[in-house]
């Protein structure tokens, strides 16, 4: 059944009423938050980073300028000034995030006010869908994580509440046929097999979120609630039921984005990774949420999100020309969520380590090959900022999406610049040497700052340590996983690089099923695929060694990657090497060491608990 959209003209007199009518008008949509409030925690946040980049501007204006600017020194000024906002940000979310978490005592409430609501022993009065989406994934996987969920949700008491979906996209035949053998085998053990419903599309127009208009067109006037899920999504059922109950409590929140962190994985690529996302994620979510308040993140999945504001107001429009920046939008979250908020429903985010997991890429490849698709997809934002009636931060957060990768090339390219400086023809007396390097080492302190200040929240407490297995080994992984992120850093930007040039002459990613079972990668597979690294980073260590040894030396952390991008791969794919990682604790999270009920179930599927 399809759910025709009511005129923008009757929706928007219809919101305005709704609003006047059970709201106040100087507290946000859902009564958490004085609007009065958060204009000042952005005008701080405002102030904080554009003083701070003023300060790094000035002070590279001291170093390129001491003697006079060359063409060098202003292509490197203007590569730093694109470059540098990104890890401004991060470092002032990361500050708030550890203030708010050890420098006040209230600071969740601060954040989610909503919280409290999903401890509420309540019945769910809400109908909720939970999606899972597939695109040529391992059916046995996805299903054996969707049954967990079940499984999960139906210990909580509040089962009946809940109906799921498997929604496909699958081109392949072969994987098509095995996605419908599981479903049959999993209907046919259920008392009550219409709680789960399979759907394969034919074509897979507008992407993952054509498949999700879909399913809303379809089935979605029967629910008031869905929560979407990757093919490695995974949640427990007391997580779910929380998130249910605060959109119950709180109706105009219209999408509530849970903290999604790595599962425990085989692959010392994803183990160590892992880590250091998670570190931090923590921080850094918690000092955003401070700021953003109702107009939240939406990383499109493993979150609620309200079924009748999204079909009425979140429609992606078709973005004009042709790809890759034309057609249907790829990266559709936050788009959906700035839309969402533009229609008067909040967009939350719980910053809170419970229950909602993924799966992260085995190795270096594969990471790659999802960071071009988002960056494509994050770069067609470009044609929507100038959508009409967007709120200035929900506009930001577009903006903020495509600096994640517009300022990549922006290093890669002063990188280049800056080997090629000592052959600059004119030269500009003498170089304030330790000036620059003060601006080098606080700039490496603002670019790591998410992460310190992750692992210092966890070092400074015993309680949160033990769930690491220790300090001594939390700090071991700690200085593993720094280096291994310059490492990775050189070669993923440098590929992006490549990407975006690519992009200029009409390349396009594709969007297809991805490889999620630790494999090992051949040195000819890692050379194939990272010889642009390689050869980069020839070329600029050995124009350096040649002209300026001193600087190699001191740039050697974000150098390094490219000269030792193949070995890299080949190494941390290797899963021999990871299987003596895992057990050894190298890099453990907390689901290593005391993993949760789903975790189990998923990690040994024959042995999943089943749904009845």
């Amino acid at each position: 059944m399809n759910v025709a959209p009511p005129s923008e003209g009757s929706l928007a007199r219809q919101e305005a009423g709704d609003l006047s009518a059970n709201l106040k008008l100087d507290r946000t949509p859902a009564g958490l938050d004085d609007l009065a409030v958060l204009r000042r925690r952005r005008l701080w946040v405002f102030g904080l980073n554009l003083i701070t980049y003023l300060a790094f501007a000035w002070l590279a204006v001291a170093v390129l300028g001491a003697g006079g600017w060359s063409a060098f020194d202003l292509g490197i000024f203007l590569c730093f000034l694109i470059g540098l906002p990104w890890s401004v940000l991060g470092f002032w979310n990361a500050v708030i995030g550890f203030w708010l978490l050890h420098g006040v005592r209230d600071g969740l409430a601060r954040v989610a006010p909503f919280a409290a609501a999903g401890e509420r022993a309540e019945p769910l009065r809400l109908r909720c869908a939970v999606l899972m989406f597939l695109r040529n994934e391992d059916p046995k996987r996805a299903f054996a994580r969707l049954r967990t969920i079940k499984s999960s949700i139906d210990a909580t008491g509040e089962g009946a509440a809940f109906d799921y979906y498997v929604l496909s996209d699958t081109s392949d035949p072969d994987i098509a046929a095995r996605e419908e053998r599981e479903f049959a085998r999993w209907q046919a053990e259920l008392s009550h097999p219409n709680k789960i419903v399979y759907r394969r599309r034919a074509h897979n127009v507008g992407f993952k979120a054509g498949n999700l208009r879909d399913f809303c067109a379809r089935w979605g006037h029967a629910y008031e609630l869905m929560l979407p899920l990757d093919a490695d999504s995974l949640m427990s059922g007391t997580t779910i039921v929380r998130l249910a109950r605060i959109m119950q409590a709180h109706p105009r929140i219209g999408i509530l984005q849970s903290l999604v962190v790595g599962m425990p994985s085989s692959s010392l690529f994803a183990r160590v990774f892992q880590f250091g996302m998670r570190a931090g994620m923590r921080t850094y979510t918690m000092g955003q949420a401070w700021w953003v308040g109702d107009c939240g993140p939406f990383w499109g999945h493993n979150a609620m999100v309200r079924i009748a504001p999204f079909v009425q107001f979140c429609e992606l429009p078709i973005l004009p020309g042709k790809p890759p920046l034309g057609g249907h939008v790829m990266s559709h979250d936050q788009v959906e969520a700035a839309l969402m908020r533009r229609a008067g429903y909040e967009v939350r985010v719980l910053p809170t380590e419970e229950g909602s997991w993924e799966e992260n890429p085995p190795t270096l490849l594969e990471f790659s090959r999802r960071d071009v698709r988002w960056c494509q997809g994050n770069l067609q934002y470009l044609k929507l900022l100038t959508m009409p009636g967007l709120l200035p931060t929900s506009r930001f957060q577009l903006v903020w999406a495509i600096l994640m990768f517009l300022g990549v090339p922006a290093w890669t390219l002063l990188i280049a610049l800056v080997a090629l400086k000592p052959f600059d023809t004119d030269p500009t007396g003498s170089f304030p040497v330790a000036l620059a390097i003060v601006l080098y080492l606080l700039f490496l302190l603002v670019y790591l700052a998410p992460k310190l200040a992750g692992y210092l929240d966890v070092l400074i407490s015993a309680q949160a340590a033990r769930r690491y297995g220790g300090r001594l080994r939390f700090t071991v992984g700690a200085l593993l996983e720094l280096v291994f992120s310059f490492l990775l850093g050189a070669a993923t930007t440098f590929r992006i690089t490549l990407f975006m040039v690519g992009l200029l002459f009409g390349r396009s990613a594709v969007w297809s099923g991805q490889a999620r079972d630790t494999h090992a990668l051949s040195w000819r597979s890692a050379l194939r695929g990272l010889w642009p690294q390689l050869l980069f980073g020839l070329i600029v260590c050995g124009l350096l060694a040649w002209q300026a040894p001193a600087v190699l030396i001191w740039g050697s952390p974000l150098l390094i990657g490219f000269l030792l991008a193949v070995p890299f791969a080949v190494f941390t794919a290797d899963p021999a090497i990871g299987a003596w990682a895992e057990r050894r604790g190298v890099c453990a999270i907390p689901e290593d060491l005391d993993p949760p009920e789903e975790i189990r179930a998923v990690r040994t599927p024959n042995n999943a608990s089943r749904g009845v």
